[in-house]
């Protein structure tokens, strides 16, 4: 069965740095596409950033631009997001997301990430 598991979320002060991990697990192929969302109290979830297998096609939502890069470890399936310049808006839970078999069909547990 396929796993996500996350791992890297904190408490840091504003403009501060996490790096997050994402591992799949149970499945030996390279998910098509991989993405980051999160979701803060009372919002709707968000998406932060993705890739593509080939790991040279990434997309950032506009309010992590130039902060936040995504990249891939399709060797160790492993997912990560490196937050840089983190602001207190950042706050949230982030999650990790694989395409197995279509869609982001696959979810981890989720990180918390906070920013004071």
């Amino acid at each position: 069965q396929v796993q996500l598991v996350e791992s890297g979320g904190g408490s840091v002060q504003a403009g501060g740095s996490l790096r997050l991990s994402c591992v799949v697990a149970g499945y030996t192929g390279s998910p098509l596409c991989m993405g980051w969302f999160r979701q803060a109290p009372g919002k709707e979830r968000e998406g932060v950033a993705t890739v593509y297998a080939g790991a040279d096609i990434t997309n950032y939502a506009d309010s992590v631009k130039g902060r936040f890069t995504i990249s891939r470890d399709n060797a160790q399936n492993t997912l990560y997001l490196q937050l840089n310049s983190l602001k207190t808006e950042d706050t949230a839970m982030y999650y990790c997301a694989a395409t197995v078999h279509g869609g982001f069909d696959y979810w981890g547990q989720g990180t918390q990430v906070t920013v004071s």
